[in-house]
């Protein structure tokens, strides 16, 4: 209950396909919607990363190791410099 009480309540609109697939979902669960939005919330907002590197972006769009048939040490050896 004491969850309850420090929650803030919003308003948000949803398609009615969205709306009838969450509706469904809470029922064949026997959950309810809001806590499947909360859930739903809580697991898509503790995947965003706080801060991302240019590393880990490049790594994510597939840039990292993208160049067919340079040497493996291109990136630390010298002499490719």
């Amino acid at each position: 209950m004491s969850a309850i009480m420090s929650s803030k309540r919003i308003t948000f609109l949803i398609s009615a396909s969205l709306a009838r697939c969450l509706k469904k979902h809470a029922g064949v669960t026997g959950r309810s919607k809001s806590a499947l939005v909360r859930d739903a919330l809580e697991n898509y907002l503790g995947k965003v990363p706080t801060s991302t590197s240019a590393y880990d972006l490049a790594k994510a769009a597939g840039l990292i190791g993208c160049v067919d048939g340079a040497p493996p040490d291109l990136s630390s050896n010298r002499e490719h410099f």
